[in-house]
C-alpha cells in the first residue's frame, strides 16, 4: 500500500514539474501520456498547441521538425510543412535551422516510444535555441486525429519509378498547369474541381497526391479537402509542389514569349510581362510608388490571408467570388490581380477577361511574401 502511495505521489510530483514548464512554456493539457524517463519535459506540446501552430503557408518564426529518418518514414507521411533532420544527422543538418535563435522549434518523432525528437530537441537547446517544444505522441497521434499528411518529392519520384498505383493532381489553374506538370500528374484546377469528378479514380482507397505552387499556394489543400468529402480513404499533399519539383529535377516549365510593351496607366507605364497578361514587377512597383490611384489592385487570395497581411491599398475578392464580383471592377484604370505564386491571379485574369473584354485587367506572375504591416517582398517568376 505504501510503495503505491509513493509511486502515485512520484507521477503526481513529476507532472506537476512538467505543468510549471521550466522554460517558456506549460505542457498542454492534451497531453495524453506521462511523462518518461529522457524525454525533453521542458517544453511538452500535446495536440492542441502544435495544430495551432501548423498551417500552409508555414507559421512565421515556427518550425516543425521532424526527426524520424527519411526514406522509410518522413518522406512517405509527414506533418504539413515540416522539415527532415533526422536525429542521427543533426550536426550534419543544423544549417537547415533557422538563424534566429528564437525561433519556435517544435520536434517530433514516432510517438511516446520514440526518444529521437527529445534526442534532437536537447541538442538543439544546447545550440542555444530558446523555445523548443517536443510533440511527444507525434505522427501516430496526428494521423489518428485524421489530420492531413504531406508526402516529398522523393517519394513521388519512387512511386513513378515504381509505377504504383496512385493519382498525382495538379491543382493549379491550367493555364499554369500548361507550362509545366510533374511527371504523370493530371490537372484538376481547384475552381473547378467538382467539374471534374469524372478524372478522380473510381477506387476510392487509391492513394491521391495533390500539389499546387509551392508552400504559399493552398490550392492543394482545399482540394484535397474536397476530395476527403467524397469519400476518397488516402489522400495527400505536397507542399512544396511544382517549385520544388523543378528545382530538384530539373524540369522547366515552357515560356511563352511575348513582344515588351507598354500599357498606359494615367500617364505611367506599365511593361507586360513575358506571359500573356502579365505586368512587370519592376514597372508595377515604379506605378504603385508614384501613382497608386492609377491602378486598382486587387488581391485574389482567401480572406484570412488577406487579413494576415497584404500590399497596403488592396482590395480583396478571393478568386473563388469573382464571377458573383466581376461587375464590380472599374473600366477607367488597369485592374492588377495578385496572389502569393501568381497561381490564382493567373486564373483571375483568364475569368475576367472572358467575363468582362472591356476591364483592363493584368495579373502579377511573381512570388510575394507579405508582412502585416502592409510591407512585401516581390519576385518575378
Amino acid at each position: 500500500m505504501w510503495k503505491t502511495c509513493l509511486q502515485c505521489a512520484g507521477r503526481r510530483l513529476l507532472t506537476g514539474v512538467v505543468l510549471v514548464a521550466v522554460g517558456f512554456n506549460v505542457v498542454a493539457a492534451d497531453l495524453r501520456s506521462q511523462p518518461r524517463e529522457g524525454w525533453y519535459v521542458k517544453g511538452l506540446a500535446g495536440y492542441d498547441e502544435v495544430r495551432g501552430k501548423v498551417d500552409i503557408p508555414p507559421v512565421k518564426d515556427v518550425m516543425i521538425i521532424d526527426s524520424r529518418p527519411a526514406a522509410r518514414q518522413f518522406d512517405p507521411g509527414h506533418i504539413p510543412g515540416a522539415i527532415n533532420i533526422p536525429d542521427s544527422q543533426f550536426d550534419k543538418l543544423a544549417d537547415k535551422l533557422p538563424a534566429d535563435k528564437s525561433a519556435l522549434l517544435i520536434f517530433y518523432c514516432g510517438g511516446v516510444d520514440c526518444m529521437l525528437s527529445h534526442n534532437s530537441a536537447f541538442k538543439a537547446e544546447k545550440l542555444g535555441y530558446a523555445k523548443i517544444m517536443v510533440y511527444a505522441e507525434g505522427m501516430p497521434d496526428w494521423k489518428e486525429r485524421g489530420e492531413g499528411v504531406s508526402v516529398s518529392a522523393a517519394y513521388i519520384k519512387k512511386l513513378i519509378d515504381d509505377k504504383a498505383a496512385y493519382a498525382l493532381i495538379d491543382a493549379r489553374p491550367r493555364r499554369v498547369a500548361e507550362k509545366g506538370m510533374i511527371p504523370t500528374a493530371i490537372n484538376i484546377p481547384d475552381s473547378e474541381f467538382d467539374k471534374h469528378l469524372d478524372k478522380l479514380p473510381a477506387d476510392k482507397a487509391t492513394q491521391l497526391i495533390y500539389y499546387c505552387g509551392g508552400l504559399d499556394c493552398v490550392l492543394s489543400d482545399k482540394s484535397a479537402a474536397k476530395a476527403k468529402k467524397l469519400g476518397y480513404a488516402n489522400v495527400v499533399t505536397y507542399p512544396e509542389g511544382y517549385p520544388e519539383w523543378e528545382k530538384l529535377a530539373g524540369a522547366g516549365a515552357a515560356k511563352s514569349a511575348t513582344a515588351a510593351a507598354t500599357a498606359s496607366a494615367d500617364g505611367a507605364a506599365l511593361a507586360y510581362g513575358k506571359e500573356k497578361g502579365t505586368v512587370t514587377v519592376e514597372s508595377f512597383e515604379k506605378v504603385w510608388k508614384s501613382a497608386p490611384q492609377s491602378i486598382h489592385l486587387v488581391d485574389v487570395r482567401d480572406l484570412r490571408e488577406f487579413n494576415a497581411g497584404t500590399i497596403k491599398g488592396a482590395v480583396n475578392i478571393p478568386v473563388d467570388d469573382l464571377d458573383a464580383k466581376v461587375a464590380s471592377l472599374p473600366t477607367d484604370k488597369p485592374v492588377i490581380f495578385f496572389c502569393a505564386t501568381g497561381a490564382r491571379s493567373g486564373e483571375a485574369y483568364d475569368t475576367v477577361k472572358a467575363a468582362r473584354a472591356d476591364v483592363k485587367a493584368f495579373f502579377l506572375d511573381a512570388n510575394i511574401k507579405f508582412a502585416a504591416d502592409g510591407s512585401y517582398t516581390m519576385k518575378q517568376k
